[in-house]
């Protein structure tokens, strides 16, 4: 089961670009009833994997705006060690509820942004630079990131779709390097505080390694926008699934 959640969301990360942490997390969570502490840290480190796995394919491209990248890390490297340290400290059976409202407004956001990042595909990527706003903005995401697993792509292509003149395949390869520098601090930090399971981390680290690949080579034949719009609206459900769960 676990290896073909794996392939399943990486397949479907190389298809539309929805992020693996914002799919995993609440997953493991409903289905798997993981804490939320050990749910985040496991799809933090398996995103960080399938985001290494495919590395290469966007360095080779030249996909990468490393100014915009250091720019974003400025302030996404900070803002996961914030994010780490809330979920430490929450991480206790009274504050469960907390947890999982926050977990499922934060993945109601990603999948709005995400609609977002939908619609603006179809309209030109901005004309002015206002890059300056990136590295507040990316402390955000990476909160985010650090405490829910959710946030990276989805957020972080939406900033840089309005904020920078990158083309849509720069906007792609910068985003997911980005998203994969967070996702190895984060899910480093998790691991480190005993935040995964084991078991079902190297289940869907080998289902995700076929999936990536496999995405991959459909990319260029599946259309991936109504996938999108799918996944966006599984993602909302989801969200909404955790908020019940937060006052059930």
């Amino acid at each position: 089961m676990e290896f073909l959640l794996g392939f399943l969301i990486a397949a479907a990360v190389g298809l539309t670009g929805v992020g693996a942490g914002s799919i995993t997390a609440p997953v493991l969570i409903l289905f798997f009833s993981l804490p939320p502490a050990l749910a985040v840290g496991t799809a933090l480190s398996f995103a960080a994997a399938i985001k290494f796995a495919v590395l290469p394919v966007y360095l080779k491209r030249r996909q990468v705006d490393f100014r915009i990248l250091r720019l974003l890390c400025a302030g996404g490297i900070p803002g996961v060690l914030f994010g780490f340290y809330v979920m430490d400290h929450l991480d206790a059976s009274h504050y469960q509820h907390v947890i999982f409202a926050m977990l499922g407004v934060t993945i109601l956001a990603v999948s709005l942004a995400n609609l977002f990042r939908a619609i603006r595909n179809r309209t030109p990527i901005s004309g002015t630079d206002h890059a300056k706003w990136l590295p507040p903005i990316a402390a955000l995401i990476g909160g985010e990131v650090g405490f829910s697993s959710a946030g990276a792509g989805a957020m972080g292509a939406v900033a840089l779709l309005n904020l920078t003149k990158l083309t849509p395949a720069q906007v792609v390869g910068t985003d997911m390097v980005f998203g994969l520098v967070i996702s190895i601090l984060g899910g480093g930090l998790h691991l480190n505080a005993g935040h995964f399971n084991s078991s079902i981390l190297v289940k869907l680290v080998a289902g995700g390694v076929v999936g990536a690949i496999t995405g991959a080579a459909l990319s260029s034949v599946v259309p991936p926008r109504p996938l999108r719009l799918a996944l966006c609206i599984w993602l909302a459900i989801l969200g909404l699934q955790l908020c019940w769960k937060a006052f059930a």
